[in-house]
């Protein structure tokens, strides 16, 4: 029995010295407080950084296996006391070799620790660094809080990019380039203009772009041969309205699929689109949006001034707004004749849909529509019906709203709506209770892999 005890025992130890995975983090935990042995060792990307300090100290075989696994370091999930969370990283960066393939370092305290966080960045353990997620705590909005030039090191490696709360510098070297940046997330950066164009002309693998509440770019041109989605939005922040994003201007972006002003009535107020012809999904648009120019189509607050361009391309389309009659819901639907899915905001509006000028997309293509602020008044029918009683193609419609959807309420609906009328056979009709009214609360905005970033069913 001894003997097979001990022969069980060198088993599971050799076990535990197998990793399981690349790029992730060896982690360990222990069978009691004075027991070195580790009871398991596992190794996962979403492992917390504290068990590989941990590994260190449980026993010294386990070192090399640690050393040998690229670094995945979340700083925010080290610890929940500052000081504790400052030594745990010095500590990993003094002990691993590198390479890395993360560095998450939210809400850093900047306060007189400037050379710290510069000497952190320079550490040999964050070699061929993939992925930066980095902001500070704000705690003085009258004070500079500039990204260390240090971190521009890793241009050659960087995959992915988040930064937020920061100030970028500027004039970077000519030389200085990101060939494999995919992924680039600035959110309330302070960057001149001039910086950013320069920045966005180094990025020449860049395929999703997402600027919101930065400061210092009252201009957006794009001119980029790979760029997929852009999402943006201006400050909200009163103070600096004045200084504010102003305008986006597609010049060329041949593979761009998505076009996304998430918070429009917070700005730009003027979009232009000159080249775009793989354009798939375009909103949010209010009537926030002063000016929008697709081709030679112009729409002032959301009416139409000039319909002379039909966007064949485009198949989802997002419109949240109180200010437009279905006339104009009527003009965007023409101007994207093969549109099939349409987020929309109820419009205390209705019309006759005329056979004999029939829309292309309601006739053919239009296969989901999303309608919110849904209340089941006389207006909400009225206008539901119109895609109820016309869209021939119409396989799911979606009705979402602040109401209760009692069985005596959904009797009421159906017969409202007429839905025993619906032009398309297939359709399906759902109620919903929702508390949210818009479409800016996106969380796909990067995700590639799917056709629909506004569908919240995924």
């Amino acid at each position: 029995m001894e003997a097979a005890a001990a022969a069980a025992a060198a088993a599971k130890k050799r076990r535990f010295g197998r990793s399981t995975g690349k790029g992730s983090l060896v982690t360990a935990s222990t069978t009691s407080a004075a027991s070195p042995t580790p009871s398991s060792v596992r190794s996962s990307p979403s492992s917390p950084t504290q068990d590989a300090a941990r590994t260190q100290a449980v026993s010294r075989r386990w070192r090399p296996l640690w050393r040998s696994t690229p670094l995945n370091l979340d700083v925010d999930s080290l610890s929940t006391q500052e000081r504790k969370r400052t030594m745990f990283v010095s500590r990993i960066l003094a002990s691993h070799p590198g390479p890395a393939r993360r560095l998450s370092l939210p809400f850093f305290r900047l306060r007189d620790r400037y050379a710290q966080l510069d000497g952190w960045l320079r550490s040999a353990a964050l070699a061929d660094l993939q992925e930066l997620d980095f902001s500070y705590d704000i705690e003085d909005k009258e004070a500079l809080y500039p990204l260390p030039p240090s971190a521009l090191r890793f241009a050659p490696t960087l995959r992915v990019v988040k930064l937020r709360t920061c100030h970028f510098p500027n004039g970077m070297a000519p030389t200085l380039h990101f060939p494999r940046l995919a992924r680039l997330t600035l959110y309330r950066v302070t960057i001149s203009e001039d910086t950013l164009h320069g920045l966005l002309s180094r990025c020449s693998a860049l395929e999703s772009l997402l600027l919101v509440g930065n400061f210092g770019i009252r201009r957006l041109r794009i001119n980029s041969p790979s760029l997929r989605s852009l999402g943006f939005s201006a400050s909200s922040w009163e103070g600096h309205r004045d200084a504010n994003f102003q305008e986006v201007v597609i010049e060329d972006a041949p593979c761009l699929e998505r076009l996304m002003p998430l918070y429009p009535n917070h700005g730009p107020a003027t979009i232009r689109v000159i080249a775009a012809p793989k354009l798939e999904v375009l909103g949010v648009l209010s009537d926030g949006i002063s000016q929008l120019h697709l081709g030679t189509t112009i729409f002032q607050k959301m009416i139409a001034v000039n319909l002379t361009t039909s966007i064949r391309t485009v198949k989802v389309l997002v419109l949240d707004s109180d200010g437009p009659n279905l006339d104009a819901v009527v003009d965007f639907l023409s101007c994207f004749p093969c549109l099939e899915r349409l987020y929309i905001a109820v419009i205390k509006d209705t019309r006759r849909y005329d056979p004999l000028n029939p829309i292309e997309c309601i006739e053919f293509h239009l296969k989901k529509v999303v309608i919110r602020n849904y209340g089941g008044r006389r207006p909400d029918v009225d206008f539901a019906k119109f895609f109820v009683l016309n869209a021939k193609a119409l396989r799911e419609m979606e009705l979402a709203g602040l109401n209760n959807c009692n069985q005596k309420w959904l009797a009421n609906q159906h017969r409202r709506l007429q839905l025993e009328k619906k032009a398309s056979q297939n359709a399906q009709f759902t109620f919903k209770t929702t508390h949210t009214s818009d479409f800016s609360m996106n969380k796909h905005t990067h995700d590639l892999s799917i056709s629909d970033p506004f569908d919240r069913s995924l």
